[in-house]
């Protein structure tokens, strides 16, 4: 016992197994979410996030621990969010069509998704911190926890919130448009992608690629418009 016990313990110490740990578990997502025929409810982001949870509990390794091997993870959401400008690129003629229509529903959705969740959040009596750490939750993480330290909220909370958001977004995105029977995929693209950032827009991408390209779009615009206007919301509510 004593061996595997000291191998544990370099290994837990490594950066980079911790690296591995984030990239296995997103594979065996990914797998059993193909196997589900890309089943919203499979989501792999999700399953992901549970396995992971599951190893470090069992394994009481710290976050701080964990985060030293998936911070390289982490790094990799910027250059992923700029390469959104690629489809945007190729889909330009559809998107130049539709540009009054992407602003209008730009400036609806941006604010519904700060002002409801505060809203609700500050009528249940929600210490402010929280009301803060919740204003960007629509908004991809990198983004998001830069607004949320700005405007007094907690960037850990934060994180927890826009995953959460995001997961919710992809598992409902599908039954519920077409539960609307909207079948325009520029629409049901730019909703998921105002509302759940960079998990909705992955989701996008897998239904279609023109949905993948607006919700992409609205992943970004609404990044720049939420950290305008959630520092003026939360003002007005100190």
């Amino acid at each position: 016992m004593t061996d595997p016990a000291r191998l544990w313990v370099f290994l837990a110490a490594s950066p980079l197994f911790w690296l591995t740990a984030t990239l296995a578990a997103y594979a065996v997502a990914d797998w059993l979410s193909q196997r589900a025929d890309r089943n919203p409810l499979v989501n792999p982001v999700l399953i992901a996030v549970l396995l992971l949870a599951a190893l470090l509990t069992l394994t009481r390794t710290p976050y701080e621990t964990y985060f030293e091997g998936a911070q390289f993870v982490h790094f990799l959401l910027g250059p992923a969010t700029v390469a959104l400008a690629v489809p945007l690129h190729r889909n330009w003629a559809t998107v130049r069509k539709a540009l009054a229509p992407i602003f209008a529903a730009l400036l609806a959705g941006a604010a519904t998704a700060v002002v409801s969740a505060v809203g609700i959040a500050w009528a249940f009596g929600a210490p402010f911190d929280v009301l803060a750490s919740l204003a960007p939750k629509s908004v991809t993480a990198a983004i998001a926890m830069g607004i949320s330290q700005e405007i007094g909220g907690n960037p850990a909370l934060t994180a927890t919130l826009v995953i959460s958001t995001g997961v919710l977004g992809a598992i409902m995105v599908t039954p519920l448009m077409n539960a609307m029977g909207l079948t325009d995929y520029r629409a049901r693209g730019f909703a998921v992608g105002v509302a759940s950032h960079g998990i909705g827009t992955a989701r996008a991408f897998q239904v279609d690629p023109v949905a993948g390209t607006f919700a992409g779009i609205a992943l970004g615009l609404n990044g720049l418009l939420t950290a305008l206007i959630a520092p003026v919301i939360i003002g007005w509510i100190r």
